[in-house]
């Protein structure tokens, strides 16, 4: 491999020459700056990564701790900041936490160790205390989708609230009085806000959320699954099961189907976090669907902005329901035992 002394030689100029205009360094002329760059391109030469961050302090990568990796609404917004990151010129080291506290501290641990720049955390649970320790010690880091309350850094975060009351108003036009909700882990800020947030919107309408009519879930298809079984074995089952997760809801369209029952014939079936598989469910789901996209580029926006010195804002944006078939219309003479 070509050495920075072998650039040097093949555009005439001095080691420390290469070293400003590898360095976007201000003061080289036009013309060393174009023989350099030519030299470069014509040995092929790759300054060594390692060694720069030494000498600049900055290794142009960032970090980014997931909460699950197999759910398809994290995966999709990983995508969109490794893109957004290679825009600015930075590369993205990825952990999955699994949804585990521990295994998040790891992944946290090991990317600081690693001399990342910047830090993008979407936290399984606030309870341990070396994400809120790493931002407080001056690592910049910008929380995405959820938060840890009390932890004062950037969040980038979709706000669900006028869709969960969208998605009650069009299940109230369409006759469904008793609505069901898998909610998410209470730890997470997430889990908390959208059970909140159905609760309200069934207020608005008249309608209570009995505790029976409240599943705890863990945003994994398992207890979406048994949640429903629960649902399903009540003496007055839901019209309709609200699950605050796309994996979640598919737990739960399992659930139906293994009672032998329909959607929406039988029960309806909504969830929180839309994804391309609903389009292809049958029927296809009712979903409520984040900005994926804009959140992923928001999120290496607001950090970019810490690491080069500048004052980023926290982002929320307005999630939105996507109407689909899973839902249909109470029957006139609706089981009272499903």
């Amino acid at each position: 491999m070509a050495s920075i002394k072998d650039v040097a030689a093949e555009a005439g100029v001095s080691v420390a020459t290469v070293s400003r205009v590898l360095n976007s360094h201000p003061s080289v002329s036009p013309d060393a700056q174009r023989r350099v760059l030519a030299a470069v391109d014509v040995l092929g030469y790759r300054p060594n990564a390692v060694a720069r961050s030494l000498r600049t302090d900055q290794t142009r990568t960032l970090g980014l701790v997931i909460s699950d990796v197999l759910n398809p609404y994290f995966t999709e917004l990983a995508r969109f900041v490794e893109e957004e990151a290679r825009a600015l010129g930075y590369s993205v080291i990825i952990g999955n936490a699994d949804e585990q506290p521990d295994l998040q501290e790891h992944h946290v641990r090991t990317l600081l160790d690693r001399r990342i720049d910047g830090l993008l955390v979407s936290p399984a649970d606030g309870s341990s205390p070396l994400t809120p320790g790493a931002a407080g010690s001056g690592t910049p880091m910008v929380f995405v989708d959820r938060c840890i309350q009390g932890v004062d850094v950037p969040v980038v975060r979709a706000d669900g609230r006028d869709a969960i009351r969208d998605l009650v108003a069009h299940l109230h036009r369409l006759g469904h009085r008793r609505l069901a909700i898998i909610a998410g882990p209470a730890a997470t800020t997430t889990g908390n806000e959208r059970v909140e947030a159905f609760r309200e919107a069934l207020r608005e309408h008249g309608l209570a959320l009995p505790d029976a009519y409240i599943g705890q879930g863990d945003f994994q298809t398992d207890s979406g699954r048994r949640a429903t079984e629960r649902f399903l074995a009540l003496p007055e089952p839901p019209e309709v099961v609200f699950a605050a997760d796309n994996l979640m809801a598919l737990g739960a369209l399992d659930a139906i189907r293994a009672r032998g029952l329909r959607v929406p014939q039988d029960i309806g079936l909504a969830a929180f976090d839309d994804i391309p598989w609903f389009l292809h469910t049958d029927p296809p789901i009712t979903a409520i669907a984040q900005p994926t996209g804009e959140l992923g580029r928001a999120a290496v926006r607001a950090l970019v902005d810490l690491i080069e010195g500048r004052s980023p804002q926290s982002v929320t944006l307005p999630a939105r329901l996507v109407v689909r078939s899973s839902c249909g219309e109470r029957a006139s003479n609706p089981r009272s035992n499903l």
